[in-house]
């Protein structure tokens, strides 16, 4: 599954069987884990956030997320959360990756994780720019420990760019 198909989701109490909100950002870890689900409803100059650890998440398909009751669900001071996919001050989406060699690989577009493997992340879906993405396709770049995430770049192992494979485009990775 990608993070940009979770985007937007139902995030649904099992217990009651309410719908709690909307996925509106994933929070990830530096070590390339899921760590929670940040929900809409921030106020404009409010520093919290509602969140949901990813332990407390039952089930999620193409469909809906799954919690396990209404007090799964916190505040979090906007200033706790270190990385997310789409918004905030240290977000993943659109930054540069770049070997550590110096070479541009492109930038990240979405996230993929697998549901048979809880909540660690497989790769990063990497464009190149759009003329590029016609003609070629999106690529993806597995995970890897020596992969990390910096201010302005995500940094990678020299040999990265021979590790670039077709993207995948099925629902469930």
């Amino acid at each position: 599954m990608k993070f940009q198909e979770m985007i937007g989701l139902a995030v649904f109490d099992v217990e009651e069987g309410k719908e709690i909100g909307k996925i509106y950002d994933i929070i990830i870890t530096e070590d390339w884990k899921i760590q929670g689900l940040e929900l809409e409803g921030k106020g404009l100059f409010s520093n919290t956030a509602k969140t949901v650890s990813w332990e407390d998440v039952v089930a999620y398909g193409e469909d809906a997320v799954m919690i396990r009751n209404k007090q799964a669900v916190r505040k979090t001071d906007a200033d706790d959360i270190q990385y997310t996919y789409l918004l905030g001050k240290n977000k993943l989406k659109d930054l540069d990756v770049l070997t550590e060699d110096g070479t541009m690989l492109g930038k990240v577009t979405d996230v993929y994780f697998d549901q048979e493997m809880g909540n660690t992340i497989l790769g990063l879906e990497i464009s190149d720019g759009f003329v590029s993405d016609l003609i070629e396709g999106r690529k993806w770049l597995p995970c890897t420990t020596e992969m990390s995430i910096g201010e302005n770049a995500v940094m990678v192992p020299p040999m990265s760019e021979q590790r670039l494979e077709k993207a995948i485009n099925s629902v469930n990775g």
